[in-house]
């Protein structure tokens, strides 16, 4: 069961570093000319943050999430790595 658990762990930190790595390769390909589509993509979430006040506390939530095409490639070679390690 442990070893269960530990590769549902890695496979999430698989997932989410080719995430966060094809999104900054996303961003910094879209400054160039001929690489421009692969900063292409949509941004959603809340545009203004949630704010609850408690009058004691206040807490603010908020999220915005924004995928592109070398950040879906990026998972793609995620999960390939995975299956073979």
């Amino acid at each position: 069961m442990a070893t269960r658990d530990k590769n549902i762990w890695i496979l999430l930190i698989f997932i989410l570093s080719g995430l966060v790595i094809g999104g900054l390769l996303g961003d910094l390909a879209s400054k160039v000319d001929w690489l421009w589509w692969l900063g292409f993509g949509q941004e959603f979430g809340l545009e203004s943050p949630l704010v609850l006040n408690l009058s004691i506390l206040k807490i603010t939530f908020g999220m915005m999430v924004k995928i592109n095409i070398a950040s879906i490639i990026g998972i793609g070679i995620a999960l390939f790595l995975y299956r073979k390690i």
